[in-house]
């Protein structure tokens, strides 16, 4: 695990911070940024990593807006630092959607958002590109039949997150969390259309 990882020493402050925002010290949101700046940048570069070629979005571009629109949560009560940054995945899965959409929307049939999809993987290699708005309707519908599989898929996929730290984040062991990956990941390649 690196530095920034859920193993590093300020992942104590981290949920302090957390704890201290949610009973109204705003003094604790601006402490929190330098902390958590590094892991967020993190996950978008590695989910950049799957996206198509030229994309108009930077990673810092989207751990900024995830970060102001973390900020901006008044419904959420923070836990600790593992659900912050599985909110904070959630809110980079919808920016790259909004993007996507905004995308397609524009360009009127023109070639959709395209990210490989690497999800932990059935073979060797990663699979061919995959339309992002595709991914993410699967994900509505795996949502519907398993939400706890579709949480994994989207702190695995979006949030870059390994299986021990969406084991830690979901409260659960691993052991359960590859079970479910294995079947969740199964099911999404097969809606779409994938061997």
């Amino acid at each position: 695990m690196t530095p920034e990882g859920p193993e590093a020493p300020e992942k104590g402050e981290v949920t302090r911070l957390l704890i201290a925002w949610n009973a109204g010290d705003r003094d604790a949101v601006e402490r929190l940024m330098p902390l958590v700046y590094a892991e967020l940048r993190r996950i978008a570069e590695r989910q950049f990593r799957r996206e198509r070629a030229g994309h108009t979005l930077q990673p810092t571009a989207v751990v900024h807006e995830a970060y102001f629109r973390l900020v901006d949560q008044t419904r959420v009560t923070w836990k600790n630092r593992g659900h912050f940054f599985a909110i904070a995945a959630q809110a980079m899965r919808r920016i790259l959607i909004d993007h996507a959409r905004a995308r397609e929307a524009d360009k009127r049939g023109g070639r959709e958002d395209r990210v490989t999809l690497d999800l932990g993987i059935a073979s060797p290699e990663p699979a061919d590109d995959v339309d992002l708005l595709a991914l993410d309707e699967a994900l509505v519908r795996l949502r519907a039949l398993d939400e706890p599989q579709a949480r994994i898929v989207e702190l695995r996929f979006f949030g870059g997150l390994s299986i021990e730290e969406t084991a830690e984040v979901l409260e659960t062991s691993p052991s359960s969390i590859k079970r479910e990956f294995r079947s969740a990941r199964a099911w999404l390649f097969r809606e779409l259309g994938r061997p």
